[in-house]
């Protein structure tokens, strides 16, 4: 493949991951969801928790049962928008890489 195939390879695979971030939605969130007792010998009084990280603090919610499945599908967005945006940069750094490197000499 000669340069210039890469990087038009390269511009074609992150086009592909911008159409999939403009796919993805608005509501997403991080954190990971835990399953808490109010008595967790019996495992009676059971709620769900949401814990997550922002701006340097850590924050914990309570999520109510009605709202369970919508909040997984908001942290399963933003799972697939950090893998998303990893890649992206990747491939980002790759371009860079070949679009800085001195021409060949023929």
């Amino acid at each position: 493949m000669t340069e210039s195939q890469e990087i038009n390879h390269l511009q074609e695979e992150i086009k592909k991951i911008k159409e999939e971030l403009m796919m993805l939605g608005e509501d997403m969130r991080s954190g990971s969801l835990t399953r808490q007792y109010r008595d967790p010998k019996n495992k009676k009084g059971g709620y769900w928790s949401l814990s997550y990280t922002y701006q340097m603090k850590g924050k914990t919610e309570f999520v109510r049962p009605e709202n369970l499945a919508k909040t997984k599908k908001q942290i399963a967005r933003y799972k697939k928008f950090k893998i998303l945006m990893a890649h992206w940069i990747d491939l980002s750094l790759q371009l860079c890489r070949l679009k800085n490197q001195p021409a060949a000499s023929s």
